[in-house]
């Protein structure tokens, strides 16, 4: 039986300007479905190819699959609904399944308006997909398919979701086969060389009501940092890979862990550099360290900062915020790190001086590398939800973080655009007039950052950079002829919106602390939005708004939290209101799992 794995075919402008990234979601994949039996898969990188429908359909075609497989983050769901009714109208015989975060959430209104998908695999899908493989292969499907966990499909005219797959316990038993992949076609642009993003953890042990990713993963696990390596290791010695970033979505968050991490790639000497993501806290927290991550080869930090109309709220301790960020800007790049800001703009309540006013951070905090992406809401947060009609574009392929979505009270989306482009212009023309060329220290944070601006530079000329080129925008001049093509026939579905309720289950005094912090504080508000600051301290639970306490408890990107120092282990039976369930869930969630569901279409 042939098993075809598809990446769609997706461009956007946004971090493609680096290079061309290889799947990490087809190597782990393929290695698990390769250890238990099925050797014939293959694979078409459509995004990398740039393959068109027609080159498409002609592969597929040639190889004769069983099964086509293909994944979706939300702005490459249609690209990938497409991809498997292509395979469809090749052979109607071939089982068509989507998986990832989008369709995890979303199934409902994606069967609705992709029928021709079979089945949606919902959450981590190695488990899942195998056990839909195994009732192809012998003859069950699709008799037996509400007997698979995990899966979403349409069975006579209803959306069925089966209960959810366990997560696999073990992660370290998924070992990624990353010879699938034809290594020539990956590089990354600053370092001219292959480059890899492998995993160390799933999911976060923090449920933060404005990120989608516990959800997705349900729990926290982290993989032996010793077996990270061995692969980090093949990596290297067989593919030729020179640079890699850590896919998790906070590496540092388990210190225990990340240090055994660091300690490994010294001892083994491989001579591979690599990124992360990371909060500004912990590189506070860990400023006696740096020295040693660098010695291990880690040379690029992506810092989640706040946005200006964020820092202008009575929540946060301004002074104190604003110093913490410019001072962990400072470590990285005293100790050879490249220390990457990112500021989120398009907020309802973004000026043109809120933007300016990034700009000028910016230039306070000297980061080596500055990235102002735009506010999106994902269709399948709370946030979206209680956004409600503010929220007025439901194209998904325009849910990129370049293109903006919403619409600020004080300015059209043009002019956004356009002063977010002059923050770009005038941030990296010093950038490479003025501070690159002259770097002092690391030659290694020299030559990456002059790599970095051969970057910015190609994606530019080429009209690349922010999908300028497709939105036609040349400079001021042209901000009456901009047009970001949002497709209005797209709807926002009842369909949808029950989709993303489902998943919203966690404490009432915790949502309701969160509705209220989020209406009033975090996403463009003042504390106008609630009628008395009484009001506000009575929903949080008489929480002084300028104290200490608040400010871990709201601020945007995660707060101060981390875990213990031995390995994570959430206790059994919390109190959602006990100190240790606070510590397991400190921006508001729970212990839900995946529902099943049967829901009319």
């Amino acid at each position: 039986m042939r098993i075809v794995l598809v990446h769609p075919n997706y461009h956007s402008g946004g971090a493609e300007i680096a290079g061309k990234w290889s799947p990490s979601w087809v190597a782990y994949l393929a290695g698990y479905l390769k250890a238990n039996g099925y050797s014939d898969i293959r694979f078409i990188d459509a995004m990398t190819d740039d393959l068109s429908e027609k080159e498409l359909r002609a592969q597929l075609t040639a190889l004769q699959p069983d099964i086509v497989g293909c994944t979706a983050i939300t702005p490459s769901i249609y690209k990938a609904e497409r991809v498997l009714q292509i395979a469809k109208e090749i052979n109607p015989k071939i089982v068509t399944v989507l998986g990832g975060i989008h369709s995890t959430f979303m199934y409902q209104q994606i069967l609705f308006e992709a029928p021709w998908i079979d089945a949606i695999v919902r959450g981590e899908g190695e488990a899942v997909m195998l056990n839909l493989v195994r009732a192809v292969d012998q003859g069950r499907w699709p008799d037996s398919r509400g007997q698979i966990n995990g899966i979403a499909y349409i069975q006579d005219s209803k959306v069925t979701a089966t209960p959810a797959e366990p997560p696999i316990k073990d992660v370290d038993s998924i070992v990624a086969d990353w010879s699938i992949l034809d290594w020539d076609k990956y590089n990354y642009i600053p370092m001219n060389t292959r480059v890899a993003s492998p995993n160390m953890a799933r999911g976060c042990p923090f449920t933060c009501s404005f990120c989608s990713q516990w959800k997705f993963w349900r729990d926290y696990r982290v993989r032996d940092p010793k077996k990270v390596v061995d692969e980090i290791e093949v990596l290297y010695r067989e593919h030729k890979v020179g640079f890699f970033i850590l896919a998790d979505e906070e590496p540092t968050i388990n210190k225990k862990k990340f240090i055994e991490f660091c300690q490994e790639m010294i001892d083994r000497k491989l001579p591979v550099l690599w990124g992360i993501n990371t909060r500004v806290t912990d590189i506070l927290r860990d400023e006696d360290l740096l020295p040693f991550y660098r010695k291990a080869g880690l040379v690029h930090i992506s810092l989640g900062t706040e946005a200006a109309a964020q820092l202008n709220l009575d929540l946060f301790n301004k002074e104190t915020t604003v110093a913490q960020n410019k001072r962990a800007i400072e470590l990285l790049r005293k100790n050879g790190i490249v220390a990457e800001a990112q500021f989120i703009v398009g907020l309802d309540n973004e000026t043109a001086e809120t933007l300016e006013e990034t700009y000028k951070m910016a230039m306070d905090w000297q980061p080596d590398m500055a990235n102002w992406s735009m506010f999106t809401p994902w269709p399948f947060s709370d946030l979206y939800r209680e956004m409600g009609d503010k929220v007025e574009v439901f194209d998904f392929e325009k849910y990129n973080f370049v293109t903006p979505i919403m619409k600020p009270a004080a300015m059209d989306r043009a002019e956004l655009l356009d002063r977010v482009m002059a923050n770009y212009r005038r941030f990296y023309m010093y950038k490479a007039f003025l501070s690159y060329p002259f770097a002092k220290g690391d030659p290694v944070r020299r030559r990456y950052l002059l790599g970095c601006l051969k970057a910015f530079l190609k994606s530019a000329f080429e009209r690349k950079f922010y999908d300028l080129g497709k939105a036609g925008y040349w400079g001021p001049q042209s901000k009456k002829k901009v047009d970001f093509h949002f497709d209005q026939s797209r709807k926002r579905g009842a369909d949808a919106m029950e989709a993303s309720a489902e998943w919203k289950s966690m404490p009432k005094s915790k949502q309701e602390l969160f509705d209220a912090a989020l209406a009033a504080r975090a996403c463009g508000g003042g504390t106008d939005q609630l009628p008395e600051d009484d009001e506000f301290n009575r929903v949080v639970g008489h929480v002084d708004v300028d104290s200490a306490e608040a400010a871990k408890i709201m601020a945007c990107g995660g707060g101060t939290q981390q875990l213990p120092d031995d390995e994570f282990n959430p206790p059994a039976g919390n109190d959602p209101s006990s100190p240790e369930a606070a510590a397991m869930m400190a921006c508001g969630g729970s212990k839900q799992q995946m529902p099943g569901a049967q829901v009319k279409i």
